[in-house]
């Protein structure tokens, strides 16, 4: 069977604990080599897999053995390496934010282009079967028709030394996980926002530690918060006429809590579905690698990624400069 094989840019621990163990578990899929700049930060990591370690990304990018490269890199060095990536004549799978503004998207677009290869944004939820669930659900009438969304997602992260808390990396929470209830939001109802109506940030060392945010879609409200100082919290609801739609553990599934939708219906009905222990990681991997191998349509192409960081964008833009 043919496989793609994976090269993965540095050992962050999203790529040690989740995307890796879902790439290496896909049908099709493997991880063939980790590159570090670091001496000795990447072999225990690599060993897990069999796979070789290279001392530069460039020597990665070079090898005509990898197919497809994954990078986990800090956020300011997403679109640099996503270009390497195509340039070398790679498919290539970002973290989110895949870009720090909308405008660099474009420029991905035309290097994808160019290049003819996959270039995504690792937007796990969109490929769950929870949220593929959700967005039938709520298209489909289940829940009549839809007024309100609501959303929350937090946890805490005092830690000055790490990586979300920099600024000069493009740290800050709307970045990691604002970016959360925006791409839920658009995936679940197809449509986009056309104005964030208030949007306040707490701001701390140059970085957004939380953020509240309200914005209005054609035929709906999405009010959300979002912070890195408080006790974790994940919860997506999908207010309609006939029935609200919430997603238990909408984000971290399997990791935060059960992975389920509740439909609570006018009547006081209940009804409740259970996903088990689907892994958005893995299925993740199989859709990049079923586009790559097979051309089939992936899920989150770059042109949904840019509406969505455009969203980001107005968030910023509403709120005002850092305090």
């Amino acid at each position: 069977m043919q496989k793609v094989r994976w090269g993965i840019l540095g050992a962050a621990k999203i790529a040690r604990e989740w995307v890796c163990p879902g790439i290496q578990s896909s049908d099709r899929g493997l991880v063939a080599a980790v590159a570090s700049r670091t001496p000795g930060k990447a072999d225990s990591f690599a060993a897990r897999y069999g796979a070789r370690v290279t001392d530069s990304y460039e020597a990665l990018l070079a090898d005509p053995e990898i197919d497809a490269i994954y990078n986990p890199l800090p956020n300011n060095a997403h679109v640099e390496w996503t270009l390497k990536a195509l340039e070398a004549g790679k498919h290539v799978l970002t973290e989110k934010p895949i870009a720090l503004r909308a405008a660099e998207i474009d420029t991905l677009i035309a290097a994808r282009d160019r290049a003819g290869k996959l270039a995504a944004e690792a937007f796990m939820v969109t490929h769950h079967p929870q949220w593929l669930r959700a967005r039938d659900l709520v298209q489909g009438g289940a829940i009549g028709r839809l007024r309100q969304v609501q959303g929350a997602f937090s946890f805490l992260n005092r830690d000055p030394g790490n990586i979300r808390n920099d600024a000069a990396v493009g740290g800050g929470a709307l970045r990691d996980i604002g970016v959360y209830p925006t791409v839920t939001t658009r995936f679940v109802t197809g449509a986009e926002p056309v104005a964030v109506t208030h949007a306040e940030i707490e701001w701390e060392a140059g970085i957004d530690a939380a953020a509240r945010v309200m914005a209005d879609f054609p035929d709906f409200h999405l009010d959300f918060y979002v912070s890195m100082r408080m006790a974790p919290r994940q919860v997506m609801a999908f207010h309609g006429e006939d029935a609200v739609l919430t997603v238990r553990a909408p984000f971290n599934a399997y990791a935060y809590g059960d992975q389920v939708i509740e439909i609570r219906e006018a009547d006081g009905r209940v009804v409740i579905e259970r996903f088990g222990q689907a892994e958005q990681y893995r299925a993740q991997a199989n859709a990049f690698n079923d586009s790559v191998l097979d051309g089939l349509p992936y899920a989150c192409p770059l042109e949904f990624s840019r509406g969505n960081q455009a969203f980001i964008d107005a968030i910023y833009a509403a709120a005002g400069p850092a305090a």
